[in-house]
């Protein structure tokens, strides 16, 4: 395996501290992704740079000029502060010719905006949440929302990771809505989605590859049953770990599929993957409604990969260890550098 100089890709606030080393440092949660990413490409033996960058190319440009690094790390998930403009510095890699790990610029801008992505499965006859978009600052008027699909979940248009999605995301009528949908534009400074709840399993498929793809084990978010409150993924859902376990939530392996769902899964997020011209790899999040319909509510490109996520749980699962998983990325990112 040839040893690569890798640039990792960065925010300035998510660097690692460099004495952070004890998993039971209160710290390591913040910083596991960039952590998890930086040990294994030291155990794989290649040599690491991390740069960090906000609103500016030039940390990147230096470091590619001075450095010279065979292919940049991709941890970005915003240029800016600005989720929407994530494809900005990948987009500056693919102008120079750098190759660089995730997903490529085209499939960041079309699966980032959860309506347009909506729009084209939806126009490829898969199944979508009925929705509507709120666009930032404008009022919204109560007739303008009276007949819409309840119960809906309100949620950002672009931000990932469960951000301003909470038990209150869940609303039931129009004035709910109203007040949500104020509410998540005014956190996240961007505009929102309304979408219709699916009552049922979620499930999570990670597909890798560029040309020819791979469906790691299906994932799935359980419930505690009997629990009154709607089944979302919250952001104390996906992030805080008590949370969960107060609740009886917990994230296992999918079981006990109806007959022929696997497959027809498996099936769906490699046409997910394909409409959305997706690359390296991504994370279909789907529905499985109790009269067996699969509804599709994200694909996440770029989606977590550190050492205790569904991708390195599913990757596991497939036969890869955790460094293997990243020498993948590695690779694909190659390769996809090489076919265009």
């Amino acid at each position: 395996m040839k040893k690569l100089r890798v640039m990792m890709l960065v925010h300035s606030y998510l660097v690692p501290p460099d004495d952070l080393s004890d998993e039971d440092d209160p710290r390591m949660g913040k910083y596991r992704t960039e952590y998890d990413v930086r040990t294994a490409l030291i155990n794989l033996g290649h040599e690491v740079k991390m740069v960090a960058v906000d609103d500016e190319i030039a940390p990147v440009r230096r470091t590619i000029d001075e450095w010279k690094p065979h292919i940049a790390f991709n941890l970005l998930e915003a240029f800016g502060e600005n989720a929407a403009h994530d494809y900005y510095v990948v987009s500056y890699l693919d102008m120079i010719k750098m190759p660089y790990t995730g997903c490529n610029p085209r499939g960041l801008v079309l699966s980032r905006d959860k309506a347009l992505s909506k729009k084209l499965l939806s126009y490829h006859r898969i199944k979508v949440p009925r929705f509507r978009v709120f666009r930032w600052g404008r009022i919204i008027q109560e007739r303008e929302v009276r007949n819409l699909p309840y119960p809906m979940v309100v949620k950002s248009l672009v931000e990932q990771g469960s951000i301003a999605i909470a038990q209150a995301s869940f609303v039931s009528n129009p004035q709910e809505l109203i007040e949500r949908v104020i509410q998540v534009q005014e956190m996240t400074g961007t505009d929102a989605i309304a979408e219709e709840y699916i009552d049922g399993r979620e499930l999570y498929a990670t597909v890798m590859g560029n040309q020819r793809l791979q469906v790691l084990p299906i994932r799935e978010i359980i419930f505690k049953r009997g629990d009154e409150l709607p089944k979302i993924a919250t952001y104390k859902v996906k992030w805080d770990e008590k949370y969960r376990e107060s609740r009886g939530i917990d994230y296992q392996f999918a079981r006990n599929l109806p007959t022929g769902m696997h497959d027809y899964v498996v099936r769906l997020a490699k046409r997910i993957y394909r409409i959305l011209d997706l690359s390296s790899y991504a994370r279909m999040d789907l529905r499985l409604s109790a009269d067996g319909k699969v509804y599709v509510l994200e694909a996440n490109p770029n989606a977590a990969i550190a050492n205790n996520e569904d991708v390195s749980f599913s990757a596991e699962k497939a036969g890869m260890s955790y460094e293997q998983l990243i020498q993948r990325l590695l690779n694909l990112g190659l390769r996809f550098a090489t076919s265009r």
